[in-house]
């Protein structure tokens, strides 16, 4: 999905790409699968939360207290993309799970993707 979102963004541009991720339900939703955009100082330019979006979540921390958007944020300083693992409300199920993201750095934006990992 992440590829998808970056080959939407090359072809037609930051504005109409933002646009697009966050429609809900839309193209790059699929059940609890969608993708997030962040810059690299952690704030948040694309969500299917509307309401999160334009907030710096470089400090929001799992249930365990991993900072994991710092941590994301960190890594793309120094890699192109990576993988990275948390605990994040699921918004199909309504709980908090375990979370695998896949994330790719862009034109210094972050785009993002994960898949919750039932128990």
């Amino acid at each position: 999905m992440v590829h998808k979102a970056v080959a939407f963004y090359k072809k037609n541009g930051k504005a109409k790409a933002l646009a697009e991720l966050m429609k809900s339900p839309g193209p790059f939703v699929d059940r609890d699968l969608y993708v997030s955009v962040y810059t690299l100082d952690g704030l948040l330019v694309a969500h299917i939360n509307p309401k999160i979006v334009g907030k710096n979540l470089i400090d929001l921390r799992d249930v365990d207290g991993k900072p994991f958007v710092r941590e994301r944020m960190e890594a793309a300083r120094t890699v192109a993309n990576g993988w990275q693992d948390y605990k994040y409300y699921n918004p199909v199920s309504r709980k908090v799970e375990p979370k695998r993201m896949y994330w790719e750095r862009h034109d210094d934006l972050i785009f993002a993707s994960g898949a919750y990992k039932k128990g």
